[in-house]
């Protein structure tokens, strides 16, 4: 231990820089573990790193390349995007190049994969790489200048941030779970709450929760501002990792007498499920004064709750029940694990039979993408991570951010309800 406590941030920073001790503020130049990039933003990396002369990547073992935003191509300019990156990937040798029917969205299929490990120091060109600060690595979203160099050298420049810590006591009730913590959370503190900070989450009802419920509040640490969302690895996140890890890892964890900025104290037994309602995450109102708000899509997927306990807990409400006849609803899964064992174990037929339609893995509606775009004055209740202006489709729809349970409960609804208001079949 150094003779300074750190947080685990500061712990993995340092580790990376080759340093005893880092504190916030310092500029380090770091190893980095893995280097991420997708369909929008490698393009342009592949672009900077041919500009910089370098080449060669610096391990193609390091480098992952998932085209997932807009395919399986959507139109001409996303094909050319994807034979972009398909072409450098195999002038590289990058070993972790996953196309359609062989990948994920992104921050599932990495985990699933063993691809990030405790202790890892990540960086992707994009903002939800924040994700897998719940296996305990120390994962941001940079910009694709950033990740060119990164590919080139296998090092990035990083400011050290400062830590807030997020604690939540108690046990989660009915109907609640890692999306509503962080909304709540989010709500809290506001979109810009943690600015350029790392989220240390921890307490009883952090460790009583899943590795699938901890991967979706670590995504959206982003909305709030967060450069990282880490989680303290214990036995549920060794349980995860260790017959998946593709390489030795070495668990960190803060010291005793560590320094964070603030310390956010949560009720977690008091919460009921969120929603966020229209044009920011942090516009967040329990259930129960949600009022009657009709929706026209409900959308179970993503990146943020695309996993197999998110589609399990919606096939749950779904099953032996019909989506409401003025509703579309699109499942989503997160990979093609997800998607056969959704086959496997039946659940595509109860969503079939319920009247959703299922898609192939994709980011898709997320991002306005594809596949579930909203027209003029529609609204979607959404399991996806942001509902900005315009972020599903046209400039007039509304998105309402929620929980698997509560989006599929609407779609049988017809409005933001939760299964509790669901007759029993």
């Amino acid at each position: 231990m150094s003779a300074k406590p750190m947080t685990l941030a500061e712990k993995i920073l340092a580790a990376h820089a080759g340093l005893a001790e880092v504190e916030p503020g310092m500029l380090i130049d770091a190893r980095v573990d893995l280097v991420l990039a997708n369909d929008i933003t490698a393009p342009i990396a592949i672009r900077e790193f041919e500009r910089l002369g370098a080449p060669r990547v610096f391990d193609p073992q390091r480098i992952v390349l998932v085209p997932d935003h807009f395919a399986p191509n959507k139109d001409i300019k996303s094909a050319e995007q994807c034979r972009e990156m398909r072409r450098f990937a195999q002038a590289q040798g990058v070993a972790h190049y996953y196309e359609v029917g062989r990948m994920g969205i992104e921050h599932v299929l990495l985990p699933e994969q063993g691809l990030v490990v405790p202790g890892d120091l990540v960086v992707g060109a994009d903002s939800h790489t924040c994700t897998y600060g719940a296996l305990g690595a120390f994962a941001t979203g940079v910009g694709s200048t950033d990740v060119a160099v990164a590919m080139a050298t296998g090092r990035l420049w990083l400011k050290v941030p400062e830590t807030l810590r997020v604690v939540y006591h108690g046990r989660l009730p009915a109907w609640v779970g890692g999306k509503d913590l962080i909304l709540h959370t989010i709500g809290r503190i506001g979109v810009d709450g943690a600015r350029y900070q790392a989220i240390e989450f921890s307490g009883p009802a952090i460790d009583a929760l899943s590795m699938d419920g901890r991967l979706t509040m670590a995504n959206m640490a982003i909305e709030a501002g967060g450069k990282a969302g880490l989680f303290v690895p214990d036995e549920t996140t060794l349980a995860y990792v260790r017959p998946r890890a593709k390489r030795p890892f070495t668990v960190l964890v803060p010291d005793p007498g560590a320094a964070y900025v603030a310390t956010v104290e949560i009720d977690a037994s008091a919460l009921e499920p969120q929603v966020a309602f229209p044009h920011l995450p942090s516009n967040v109102r329990p259930l129960s004064q949600v009022g009657d708000v009709p929706i026209d899509q409900a959308v179970i997927g993503s990146c943020t709750n695309g996993r197999w306990e998110d589609l399990e807990l919606a096939a749950r409400i779904l099953r032996g029940r019909r989506v409401h006849p003025g509703v579309r609803c699109l499942i989503i899964p997160g990979s093609q694990e997800v998607f056969r064992r959704l086959a496997r174990e039946g659940l595509m037929d109860i969503f079939v039979e319920a009247g959703a339609a299922v898609s192939t893995p994709t980011c898709g509606p997320c991002l306005g993408g594809y596949m579930g775009v909203l027209a003029a004055g529609e609204r979607c209740v959404s399991t996806t991570n942001r509902n900005f202006v315009g972020r599903m489709g046209h400039p007039k729809s509304e998105v309402y951010l929620a929980n698997p349970a509560v989006a599929a409960a609407s779609a049988v609804l017809g409005r933001i309800g939760g299964p509790e208001e669901l007759p029993r079949n």
